[in-house]
């Protein structure tokens, strides 16, 4: 029999005795957490010396490079983060002395149009406009709404005049765009600056990339959802208006005139993205901002497109980017999918971002787990043995969890939901095929590991050419499962090293991807987004594969095996108590001292 030895690990927070002369590289946080005030949270070069102190890091002088890098970067935010409050104080004042500047307008220019003054004349000088217009193009190019476009134009100058511009904010300090081969210790010291962040950044946010894209496409989902309903609203005079003392033909040139505004607003629509991307600036607008963003990436158009607008926008608008990919920027986007986009996104990150090489090439995930006493959750081959053992553990499990077995169903993004055939108190198990047999995505996934602490999958299967589609799944459900740190539990026909084998039929093709489980339009606001960006619909997931590059497929089998393996080692597994999204919640409710122990496995 060939399986992981032993499956009963002490995993309970210092229950676990590691040998002292050992050291290893994490490529995760395994910090105290919660459990530290903010105040005496130590930034990331503290933190990443203390863990080589204590040996369980190796040394790097890469990593100590990007540690010191981060650290600075920490300094200055807490300066930044003054200013920024200083400045949203202003911009508050500014934007509502506009508006009551801008109402002011629109009132003196209906009281002279009520009056008989401006009427002939405002209608004389738009058809000027328009006579213009169509002196230098044929009459059916000439846009709708022109003159309105025209008076909307002259009404802001005014205002910049009386009001005066926006405010500029306070220059941002450079974030860091952060690359280096699989394992290398991106995402653990990205990890750490986003944890010494807490208590000094106000608004600060993490996300993994198939996240980021589902966060993406559900604001665009909400706030197309929202126009179509406001312009049923609109169709009539609001009510404020119709209060005024006007003539009906006054109050409907009034609500005309207010509804464009609002269009010209929501013209573009990634900027109102990104807005809600980060922070809802209509609830809190004081304080800096921050993003993490994990294993950033473009994997097809709509991503080149999504993220060049709303990363580019936040960085205009004064956010810290700090990020992490296994390529330059300028190398992210090798098969040229929307090049002048792109190469404007590239320009903004850059002079936005310092960027910097993690050059070692030590996978340290696969150097931790040679190093550990004992890996005990990954069962191979798929034989008698082994499948007994598995079996004996998920009996254990759940009988520590309450032994009531169920089944559930989970809320998924966009109103979806998930049946999850067997579960119970935060542990569930799944068949391969389940899971990644079906069309589900990363939204499917990301609701089952924030969900689950414990995750069992069963009947794994050697992936090649053959079953792409499900190799595919399979790699962004690893992604998942590990960016929320869930403890699983699988039984599989090979080791994990052996589990893709392209080579033999071919290579196996990353999409990488989301699947854009929505609701019935929610095919159009794909479509929607790629003509945006100038380019046709027709990107099927066929179109899309043709597209990636055996390099970019490298990049994410080695990720998927060298998270897999780290996800056996007794340090990962010390890290679900703390990092889990399950016991987070608990902590934060009733405390630390109410969290259950994962002992026995």
């Amino acid at each position: 029999m060939k399986k992981v030895t032993s499956i009963h690990l002490l995993l309970s927070v210092g229950l676990y005795r590691r040998i002292s002369n050992c050291q290893f590289n994490l490529t995760r946080f395994y910090c105290e957490g919660d459990q530290l005030s903010s105040s005496k949270r130590p930034g990331p070069l503290v933190r990443y010396r203390n863990l080589v102190q204590q040996g369980k890091l190796q040394h790097d002088p890469y990593q100590e490079t990007v540690a010191l890098e981060l650290e600075n970067l920490l300094c200055r935010l807490e300066k930044y983060e003054k200013d920024m409050e200083e400045y949203h104080d202003i911009l508050s004042r500014w934007e509502i002395k506009r508006e009551n500047e801008r109402l002011k307008l629109l009132m003196e220019e209906a009281e002279r149009i009520q009056h008989g003054d401006e009427w002939t004349t405002v209608k004389k000088h738009r058809h000027r406009i328009i006579e213009r217009l169509m002196f230098w193009k044929k009459p059916n190019n000439v846009e709708p709404g022109v003159g309105k476009w025209v008076s909307y134009l002259n009404r802001e100058k005014k205002l910049d005049y009386i009001v005066g511009r926006r405010p500029t904010a306070p220059p941002a300090p450079k974030g860091l765009y952060i690359y280096g081969s699989v394992g290398s210790g991106k995402t653990m010291l990205m990890d750490m600056f986003y944890s010494a962040t807490e208590g000094i950044v106000k608004h600060r946010r993490r996300f993994h990339f198939h996240e980021a894209m589902l966060q993406i496409h559900e604001h665009m989902h909400k706030i197309w959802k929202n126009q179509v309903e406001e312009k049923s609203l609109q169709s009539g005079i609001s009510t404020w208006i119709k209060n005024l003392p006007f003539d009906s033909k006054v109050k409907e040139w009034l609500a005309a005139e207010v509804r464009y505004k609002q269009e010209v607003q929501m013209k573009n629509i990634l900027p109102a993205v990104a807005d809600k991307f980060l922070v809802d600036r209509q609830v809190d607008q004081q304080g800096a901002s921050i993003l993490c963003f994990d294993e950033i990436q473009t994997v097809d158009v709509f991503a080149v497109v999504a993220l060049s607008g709303i990363v580019s926008r936040l960085l205009s608008t004064g956010t810290v980017l700090v990020a992490t990919s296994n390529r330059a920027p300028s190398d992210l986007n090798q098969d040229g999918m929307q090049r002048e986009i792109f190469q404007k996104f590239v320009t903004k990150l850059e002079g936005h971002c310092k960027n910097i090489l993690v050059e070692s090439e030590i996978d340290y995930r696969r150097l931790i787990a040679q190093r550990s006493i004992v890996q005990a959750h990954y069962y191979w081959p798929l034989n008698e043995i082994t499948l007994e053992e598995f079996e004996k553990t998920w009996g254990e499990v759940t009988d520590q969890y309450g032994g009531r077995i169920i089944s559930k169903t989970i809320p998924v993004m966009f109103g979806r939901t998930l049946e999850v055939p067997e579960c119970c108190n935060g542990v569930a198990r799944f068949t391969f095929e389940y899971l990644c047999g079906q069309t589900l995505g990363a939204a499917d996934y990301i609701a089952v590991a924030k969900n689950y602490h414990t995750v069992f999958i069963s009947d794994i299967p050697v992936m090649s050419m053959r079953i792409r589609d499900k190799a595919r799944r399979f790699i962004t459900l690893v992604d998942e499962l590990y960016n929320h740190h869930c403890r699983l539990f699988s039984s599989a026909a090979s080791s994990i090293d052996d589990l893709f084998q392209g080579s033999d039929e071919g290579t196996l093709f990353d999409l990488e991807s989301f699947q854009f489980e929505t609701e019935t339009e929610g095919g159009k606001l794909r479509r929607d987004v790629l003509a945006a960006g100038s380019v046709s619909s027709g990107g099927a997931p066929v179109g899309i594969i043709s597209l990636l590059s055996g390099q970019e497929e490298m990049f994410a089998f080695r990720r998927a095996v060298s998270r897999l393996i780290e996800m056996q080692t007794p340090l990962y597994l010390e890290g679900v108590l703390l990092l889990h999204p399950y016991f987070q919640l608990q902590f934060h409710e009733v405390g630390s001292d109410a969290l259950p122990s994962l002992q026995s496995h």
